[in-house]
């Protein structure tokens, strides 16, 4: 039988992928169990523009939902609610 002319990659053990490589930068931790909804708009026709996340508030999904629908979405998922998107452009205009 003659030997391959490219040798056969050899994949790290799989609790090695979970560990940071040496010279590189960890990353944040991420938990999972937390769940994240800001409120991105209230529309006029009863729908609830929202954005969710798991783990990294930061990452998110753009979701829309009626308003009974919306509260029980967020109390299904025992979400962290973060600060409207109208709260958090005011916080940035105040004069300090």
């Amino acid at each position: 039988m003659r030997a391959s002319a490219h040798p056969v990659q050899q994949f790290p053990a799989r609790d090695s992928l979970h560990e940071p490589r040496r010279g590189t930068a960890a990353m944040p931790v991420c938990d999972l169990s937390q769940r994240f909804v800001r409120v991105l708009a209230r529309r006029d026709d009863g729908f609830v523009e929202f954005a969710f996340s798991v783990g990294w508030p930061e990452l998110s999904v753009e979701l829309l939902l009626p308003v009974r629908d919306f509260d029980a979405f967020c109390q299904a998922h025992a979400v962290h609610m973060l600060p409207d998107e109208d709260d958090t452009s005011r916080q940035g205009d105040k004069p300090q």
